[in-house]
């Protein structure tokens, strides 16, 4: 059943990145680290700090040695970690999609603006 929600999220991650209208996947991931600043600043209210931190434990349990369930059970330790990477890909590719558009319809500061 897990194998079926992966599937889901990757299917609608695609479509939205290839939706007519919508910020392409290069526009996306160059807005990623523009995001994720305008958050830890409190500029960008789409997304709140909790989901910020749930990120980051994705991208640390990807890292870290240490895991739920062992890689050495080869099938079932490396789909924990690869639902882990969907779910962290697909909730950045979305967010950092909202976030070109939020961009995009308000004048928002963004770090190569500099004070006259």
């Amino acid at each position: 059943m897990a194998k079926v929600g992966r599937s889901a999220a990757l299917w609608r991650a695609y479509r939205e990145v290839n939706s007519p209208g919508t910020p392409g996947i290069g526009v996306r991931v160059r807005g990623i680290p523009r995001m994720l600043a305008a958050v830890l600043r409190g500029d960008y209210p789409g997304m709140g700090k909790g989901r910020l931190a749930m990120m980051g434990l994705g991208v640390v349990y990807l890292i870290s040695p240490i895991d739920v369930i062992p890689d050495f059970l080869v099938l079932i330790g490396v789909v924990d970690d690869f639902g882990v990477f969907l779910w962290l890909m697909t909730s950045l590719l979305g967010e950092s999609g909202r976030y070109v558009t939020w961009e995009r319809t308000h004048d928002a500061p963004t770090f190569l603006d500099s004070p006259s």
